[in-house]
């Protein structure tokens, strides 16, 4: 069998402030202590492991997106059927494969009866990869398929996933019975349950099971294609967030310190994209991952433009009303269709963009820390996190730091 698709266990130990990577459904869960983003993150000691430096503290760069040799705005030429953006990702995995660097690599794909439920596969065939492609949301425990993978024979292994599971994955990766390890990250933020996203899904539209693709694009927009070849465009603000149930967005992804999965060799997201994607090399690994598929590239430099700091601190103000139990400041229903005209031509874009979602993740980190489990904070928020929430008056206080 080429591609395993993994059935997951019925029930997985619990944990607080856990996102189920799949760690603590192994042999030896007792290891979340050490390799779970949530605990105790060390994330200077790992960059230097794995990209052989830590980050630079100054610029605009580094401090934000973690460590940089490459940074490109890109596309596959042509774009792949059924992606989520143009396909790279993907075609990173069937380029490991077919040069034989990998024997396997481990991902996800769909649930059988649930398309947007992820499900842990173990692919060994290029050809396979496509079946992979797309978004999928909710909890996947990815990396309960390390041992099986390895002791059905694969050394040499390349893992596509979250910031979460990547943490842990590089936590561990000194004690995995690994010849070759490849890491190809997507950011990700704000993700919740699957049953979860089904309900955001019937607040969008009428008939939410004709929908077959999602995506929150650099302009402000979310864009849904259904069945049948309908799109649609909704702005940002017009979405029903507020009709969200305060629980929907679990405490793990609101704390989640990783947005940009600093610890992989090659990072695929879009942030600084400005509609196309965004590739961010961090080590050798992943300049020689990108350098397979280089050829059917379009890549070019990411442009930054627009300002951030005021969408930045009109986030943490709304985001501080929230967690002191306080209504949020909604803007006029009259008002939303003309902001959300004028959003586009003069808020923040491309990498410009992607620094105005960092600094509200390590914004909201740090106050729904504060409301929800302030003891954590010590070691749960690292220094370049700080770094960049200090610009808005929130540094740490002597028993935070």
């Amino acid at each position: 069998m080429t591609l395993i698709a993994v059935q997951e266990q019925d029930v997985a130990p619990h944990r607080k402030l856990c996102t189920d990577c799949g760690i603590s459904r192994t042999s030896d869960p007792g290891r979340c202590g050490y390799a779970c983003q949530f605990i105790n993150p060390d994330y200077a000691r790992l960059e230097s492991a794995v990209h052989g430096r830590v980050r630079q503290t100054d610029g605009e760069i580094e401090p934000f997106f973690g460590v940089i040799q490459e940074m490109h705005q890109a596309a596959l030429k042509p774009r792949r059927d059924g992606a989520q953006w143009t396909g790279i990702t993907t075609r990173l995995g069937e380029a490991l494969l077919t040069s034989g660097e990998v024997s396997a690599v481990l991902c996800v794909g769909p649930d059988e009866h649930d398309p947007w439920k992820p499900v842990p596969r173990l692919v060994t065939a290029a050809e396979d990869m496509a079946s992979c492609r797309g978004m999928r949301m909710g909890y996947a425990p990815l990396l309960e398929q390390l041992e099986p993978a390895i002791a059905a024979g694969h050394k040499r292994l390349a893992v596509i996933g979250i910031p979460c599971q990547i943490y842990a994955l590089r936590a561990l990766e000194n004690e995995l019975d690994l010849e070759h390890l490849v890491v190809i990250g997507t950011p990700c933020s704000d993700n919740t349950t699957t049953e979860n996203f089904h309900e955001f899904l019937s607040l969008l539209d009428d008939n939410p099971e004709r929908i077959n693709y999602l995506e929150f694009m650099p302009d402000f927009h979310v864009e849904l294609r259904f069945h049948g070849g309908k799109t649609r465009r909704i702005p940002f603000l017009q979405l029903p967030i507020a009709d969200l149930r305060d629980d929907f967005f679990p405490l793990t992804c609101r704390t989640c310190v990783d947005y940009v999965n600093t610890l992989s060799d090659i990072t695929v997201g879009y942030m600084g994209g400005r509609g196309e994607q965004w590739l961010l090399v961090r080590n050798q690994k992943g300049q020689n991952a990108l350098n397979s598929i280089r050829s059917e590239l379009s890549l070019k430099a990411p442009s930054s433009g627009g300002k951030r700091h005021s969408a930045v601190k009109g986030f943490i103000e709304n985001t501080r009303r929230a967690t002191g139990g306080l209504p949020l400041r909604r803007m006029p229903q009259w008002l939303r269709p003309i902001v959300g005209k004028i959003m586009p031509l003069t808020g923040p874009k491309g990498l410009e963009f992607a620094r105005t979602r960092l600094e509200m993740k390590a914004a909201e980190s740090i106050l729904h820390l504060r409301r929800a489990a302030p003891k954590r904070l010590r070691t749960m928020v690292p220094a370049h996190v700080w770094k960049l929430a200090e610009p808005y008056g929130l540094t740490p206080s002597e028993d935070e730091r």
